[in-house]
């Protein structure tokens, strides 16, 4: 009977120790399997972080849609006006009808009248096109100092102040809530791609187009220099824009 006691004992120690040395593998495993799995997750961080820092944002070229060109007419007397659009692209909205032209009677104040009489204050039209535009140089904008540098940008390019509110009353909801803005203000990207043939021809041309896309970081970009020509004569002015995505 002692030794069955004696017997008992022995097995109950060496499960015990049996039991120890398991718990010691297992406390090892756990160490190995949060190093491992730390230093994974902290790879992961390091990887995130390097490519949001050095991968630049996308400013890809594709079908573009431009947006809103508006296109008022300010002649010195009540003037008999043809405008052609001569567009590398699409278009997919205009207003009035785009009929092989417009033809308007335009006054001094830019109202525009069609042929039936009805009355207009500008010319609108939409389209898509393969435009390449040029981003090479431009501005990086906080969101929430979007509607501050417009109204600044928009005084150098030669838009009055009610040109330039319709401006931002149209873009400023798209862009404000971005992090950031990048902006390039096109030329010849634009102009070559949406030629204006109007008759009779004006005395001073501005066009405004606004090529942009929002971004979660600030992005290094040439500063754009910005000039308008002074207004003299018949004036044709137009601002439109295209969000790249």
């Amino acid at each position: 009977m002692g030794e069955e006691n004696f017997m008992t004992e022995e097995e109950r120690i060496r499960r015990e120790l049996e039991r120890e040395e398991k718990e010691k593998r297992m406390n090892k495993v756990r160490k190995v399997a949060f190093i491992v799995f730390g230093g994974l997750f902290f790879l992961i961080i390091l990887l995130s972080v390097l490519i949001y820092v050095f991968l630049p944002d996308p400013s890809p070229n594709w079908k573009a849609k431009v947006r809103k060109p508006v296109i008022y007419l300010y002649p010195e007397e009540t003037t008999e006006v043809s405008v052609l659009l001569d567009f590398n692209g699409e278009l997919t909205t205009t207003y009035p009808a785009y009929d092989n032209g417009w033809r308007v009677v335009a006054e001094p104040d830019g109202t525009l009248f069609d042929e039936n009489g009805r009355e207009y204050y500008c010319l609108y039209w939409e389209g898509e096109s393969d435009i390449d535009f040029d981003m090479s140089e431009g501005f990086c904008v906080k969101g929430s100092e979007t509607a501050a540098f417009l109204e600044e940008a928009l005084a150098k390019l030669g838009l009055t102040r009610r040109e330039a509110n319709e401006f931002i009353v149209y873009w400023l909801p798209l862009m404000e809530g971005n992090e950031y803005n990048v902006i390039s203000f096109q030329t010849d990207a634009y102009t070559e791609n949406a030629k204006l043939i109007i008759d009779p021809q004006p005395d001073t041309l501005i066009r405004v187009f606004m090529a942009w896309y929002g971004s979660g970081k600030p992005v290094e970009i040439p500063e754009q220099s910005l000039a308008a020509p002074e207004r003299t004569g018949f004036t044709v002015v137009e601002w439109g824009g295209s969000e790249i995505r």
